[in-house]
Parts: C-alpha cells; sequence; structure tokens
C-alpha cells in the first residue's frame, strides 16, 4: 500500500505540474503577448487537450519576438530614413508625371513601403526571370567567377552535396584570390550540415555566420523564427533574390520531386542595394559584426541600361510589429481592376488576405491561384487546398501544376506590377519568418511574368466546383484538421 501511496504521488506531483505550466503559458499567451484571437485559441486548445506536452510545443514553436531590436545597425537606419523622406517627397511631385507611367497608378504602395518597410524605391534595373533551376545556378556561378571585392551569400537551406560543392569550389577559389566572401544560413534550414563543413570553409578564408543556431548539437528548440531569405550579393555589381535554395532538389535532380518549379530574380543596377542592405543587417545579427565601416559595401552599383525597371525590396519578420510583405499584398489586391495571378507552394492566407482575395472575385477581378499538385507538408498542404476551396467556390480559378513540384512565390496585378521573392502566401511567411521579395513596377516585366504564369497553365490541371466537391470523405477529413491547425502551421 506504501508503494501505491507513492506511486501515486509522484503522479498527482506531477498531474499538477502540468496544470501549473500550462496555466502559466495560457497567461502569457492571453495577457503579455500581442497575437491573433484564432492563434491564441489555438494554443489554449494545444494547452488543454495536451496538458502533458502542450507547454513543450509552446517552447518549440510558441514565442512572440515583436518589437524586438536585435536585428537592426541603427548607423544604418539612421541614413535610410534620411534617404526615404528625401524619397517621399520626391515621389509625391511625380504624381503624374507622364514620363512614370509605369508607377504612375501605384505611387501609394510605392509610398507604404517606404513608410512601413523602409523599403528605398531604386531606378534604372534591369531584371532576368529565372524559373529553371539550372539555369539560375549557371547564371550565379558565371556572375560568382567574376567577383573582384566581396561575395555574400545567404540561404535558408544549403545542402552540403552536388550544387553547393560546385559553389564551393567557386568562393574558395575567390577567397584565395582576396576576395571577402561572407556565407550566412539558417541554423534549422541547414541543419543536416555538420559543423565540421562550416570549419572546414573557414578554414580556406570563408567567413560563416549561423541564424538561430541550434543550442544542443543539432538539437532545434526553436522552430519558428527561421531566417527565410534568399540573398546573394556580388560586388554590388548584380544581386539574386527569389524561392530557390540550395540543393540538388533545385537542379531537378530528386526523383520525390520532378522538375522544380520556382522564381529567382536576378537584378542589375541600384536594386542591388536593396539586397545588400538587407544582408548586412542580418549578418550583422548572426555574426555580431557590421561591416559598414567597409566602403566597399556600399559602392554605387552600375544602372542597368536594357529594362529601366523601378523597385523596391521589401522585407518583414517577427522582430517587426507589422506585417510589411502581407499588408504589400492586401494593397495589391485591394489595386487590381482586372486580374490577379498567385503562384505559392503553401495558400495559408490570414483572414485579412482572404478577406481581400473574395472581394476581388465577387467583384468581377480574374483571380487566378496556383498550388502544387503534391505536398511537401502534409499538414500544410491539406490546410492550403481547404482555403483553396474557399476561393473555388466563389468564382475564382484554380490550378494545380502537374509538372513537377511548385515552389514559386508571388503575385502580379494587371500585367502592370509584381511582387516575387521568399515569402509564401501563408500565416508563417506573413509572421514568423523572415523573408524577403522585391516589388518590380514595370509594365514590360509583368507582362512578362505573366506569360510565364500561363505557360505553366499548360501544365496544370484546373480544380472546378464539380471536381472539388466530389473529394472524398478521407481528403474533407484531412481538410478540415489541417484548416483548424492552420495559425499553428
Amino acid at each position: 500500500m506504501d508503494n501505491i501511496a507513492a506511486v501515486w504521488e509522484v503522479i498527482s506531483f506531477v498531474l499538477g505540474a502540468m496544470l501549473f505550466f500550462n496555466m502559466i503559458f495560457a497567461i502569457v499567451i492571453v495577457f503579455f503577448e500581442r497575437r491573433d484571437p484564432k492563434s491564441v485559441w489555438a494554443w489554449l486548445l494545444v494547452l488543454f487537450f495536451l496538458p502533458g506536452i502542450g507547454f513543450i510545443f509552446y517552447l518549440f514553436l510558441g514565442e512572440d519576438m515583436h518589437k524586438r531590436k536585435m536585428f537592426r545597425a541603427k548607423e544604418i537606419e539612421d541614413n535610410l530614413h534620411e534617404i526615404i523622406k528625401d524619397q517621399e517627397l520626391m515621389l509625391k511631385k511625380r504624381l503624374g508625371n507622364k514620363r512614370d507611367e509605369d508607377i504612375a497608378g501605384y505611387t501609394d504602395l510605392a509610398m507604404y513601403n517606404m513608410e512601413t518597410a523602409d523599403a528605398i524605391l531604386f531606378g534604372e534595373n534591369d531584371i532576368d526571370i529565372f524559373t529553371d533551376g539550372n539555369r539560375k545556378f549557371d547564371a550565379l556561378i558565371a556572375d560568382l567567377e567574376k567577383a573582384e571585392h566581396f561575395i555574400h551569400l545567404q540561404y535558408y537551406i544549403i545542402r552540403n552535396d552536388v550544387l553547393f560543392r560546385r559553389i564551393v569550389e567557386v568562393l574558395k577559389r575567390k577567397a584565395a584570390e582576396g576576395v571577402t566572401v561572407r556565407v550566412l544560413f539558417d541554423g534549422m534550414g541547414c541543419r543536416s550540415v555538420k559543423k565540421s563543413y562550416w570549419k572546414q570553409l573557414e578554414a580556406a578564408g570563408i567567413q560563416t555566420a549561423e541564424f538561430f543556431p541550434a543550442l544542443l548539437g543539432r538539437l532545434q528548440l526553436r522552430i519558428n523564427y527561421r531566417n527565410h531569405r534568399k540573398i546573394v550579393v556580388i560586388d554590388n555589381k548584380v544581386a539574386y533574390v527569389g524561392g530557390f535554395n540550395i540543393g540538388k532538389e533545385y537542379i531537378d535532380l530528386d526523383e520525390k520531386f520532378g522538375h522544380w518549379r520556382d522564381t529567382h530574380l536576378r537584378i542589375v543596377g541600384a536594386g542591388v542595394l536593396g539586397l545588400q542592405l538587407r544582408f548586412i543587417l542580418d549578418w550583422n545579427y548572426a555574426a555580431k559584426e557590421n561591416p559598414v565601416s567597409d566602403e566597399s559595401m556600399f559602392i554605387e552599383p552600375p544602372a542597368g541600361d536594357r529594362d529601366h525597371c523601378e523597385l523596391q525590396i521589401i522585407s518583414s519578420g517577427p522582430d517587426n510589429s507589422l506585417e510589411q510583405i502581407r499588408d504589400n499584398y492586401i494593397r495589391l489586391i485591394t489595386k487590381a481592376k482586372k486580374r490577379i495571378c498567385i503562384q505559392t507552394p503553401y495558400f495559408i492566407p490570414d483572414e485579412a488576405v482572404l478577406n481581400v482575395l473574395l472581394i476581388a472575385v465577387r467583384s468581377g477581378i480574374e483571380v487566378n491561384l496556383m498550388i502544387p499538385c503534391k505536398p511537401d507538408h502534409p499538414f500544410v498542404y491539406w490546410a492550403t487546398y481547404s482555403y483553396m476551396g474557399q476561393l473555388l467556390k466563389a468564382g475564382a480559378n484554380c490550378y494545380t501544376y502537374d509538372n513537377g513540384f511548385l515552389h514559386s512565390k508571388g503575385i502580379i496585378v494587371d500585367g502592370e506590377i509584381f511582387c516575387y521573392g521568399t515569402a509564401n502566401m501563408d500565416i508563417r511567411s506573413f509572421a514568423l519568418n523572415f523573408e524577403v521579395n522585391a516589388v518590380v513596377y514595370s509594365k514590360k516585366k509583368a507582362m512578362e511574368m505573366e506569360q510565364l504564369f500561363r505557360e505553366d497553365l499548360k501544365y496544370c490541371t484546373q480544380i472546378t466546383r464539380d471536381s472539388y466537391a466530389s473529394r472524398s470523405l478521407k481528403i474533407r477529413f484531412k481538410e478540415q484538421v489541417c484548416r483548424l491547425m492552420s495559425p499553428l502551421l
């Protein structure tokens, strides 16, 4: 009897401790963190139904980072605010100028991005659009070979495979020539790469820094707040931003995914400085080094002489109370007069984005949504399918891409403007990850991007209302469960 009493006492203690931690985390969630009410209720349900492990999930997924200042460098931002104010005055004077017809209908959007995302409006840019990984990385490696001063390379995922080994050969050679090479990677996205490998790169003269490193070996205690950005800047002459990471699957060498359809931009012109600034701020946080004193960091880029695009680099993350990329999407959607084309592997919009899309559809705007035909994250995919169904019922055109895996992330409006980059159209990209997109004010390049979208339609299956309504009970169940979890996905 004494043994039973002792066991019962231990069980009572453990249950009491669980209830105590649940209560503490519930209080933190409700009273001390600025969260969306749906997210609050989702976390409270997790804590209630999983009292034993709910608070462990919260430790991994739940911390709020809004309003933290750790990702900023004051000397950069002070100068940036001065430039922004001057640009706002200049932009107001340009209203109605026929020479600025590409941006004429979007000056309010440019002003908004200046105010909320410190996004300078850069002119005279040439832009190449890559949708195939082999072509993108061939171009990137060719540009790396030409580096004379510095190479800044930042990716969410870097795999130590055939693709990165090709890139590393060039990086090592350039480092030996005296070129400053910095490689910034995310601790979660690159968890498969051994620390000893990064040390080998350091020994070869390549500087490396890890964003949110694991605390214990490869154990990541923080799943949220990953740096999802993909940026390369070379000598301030050329820069890259988009969806491709570094791994063999991105050059069609993984049988699981087959052809990898993504979108990446190569920029020549003043817009390179926007990506350089974003890299330096991230490097400053991860490496505890602020390289702004190096004059080569802000050499004025040569102007593009072909496309004459104006663009803004906008970034967002959990360190800011505003969700700049999400709000930029909302403003773009509300400005549409004819059509909207969206590509995203994960479509889990919050209520604001979903509502403006539904309003657009019901207002007679042609809304086209393209998602993958196969999941790489099943829970996210079935939540995506559920939200797609809601748009479909309202009258949107919805498609699944069948020629491999669709990883392209962006929106095109009226064939006049587009916003593409690293951000998916989901809650995680809007609020939890560090993302970066380019907003391009160019009818020429927007029409090119829209033509690529229409070419993709040749490899798509259109989901009709009838086909969606006839989906199996199993799929309906998956949709409902995953949609319920969507605030946590």
